[in-house]
């Protein structure tokens, strides 16, 4: 059995870039997220950051309603490509296909922003765990925070 599937938490590091691809259209994130490491006998956080895709009008929500510093959460799958240069060498990439993208919260969103909604800002972007329910495969799955058992 082959499983290709990841899930990331992190900030984005750059405004989300949306472009139009034929009849529909991508929008392409690049997320830092922190891995602890001991250096010199102290923990510090090293960043890893992550190329990520979202396609259609889940990419769009992202492009609307986050910017730079906005934390989210993505489940995906991961996407290998490989090209050529144009100087004949051959390149390779991986990165995140998202199908779940979690927004910030409408507070995480305020704090990111300086605290206070700025006239004519997204006041009504959806919540992350809205977000989630909207785009389940199945909505009546998602039942919630509630029923995990731990």
């Amino acid at each position: 059995m082959n499983i290709n599937s990841v899930t990331l938490s992190g900030n984005l590091t750059k405004d989300p870039e949306m472009k139009n691809v034929g009849d529909t259209s991508v929008t392409k994130l690049r997320l830092a997220v922190n891995k602890r490491v001991k250096e010199n006998g102290e923990w510090a956080d090293k960043p890893m950051y992550f190329d990520v895709d979202a396609w259609g009008r889940q990419g769009e929500i992202v492009a609307q309603y986050c910017t730079r510093g906005s934390h989210l959460t993505i489940s995906g799958r991961l996407d290998w490509r490989e090209w050529e240069s144009d100087d004949g060498s051959k390149r390779q990439a991986v990165s995140i296909v998202a199908a779940v993208i979690e927004l910030p919260s409408k507070r995480e969103a305020e704090q990111a922003r300086g605290g206070g909604v700025a006239a004519g800002s997204a006041t009504n972007a959806p919540s992350g765990s809205d977000f989630v329910k909207q785009n389940a495969t199945n909505p009546t799955d998602f039942a919630g925070d509630d029923d995990i058992p731990f």
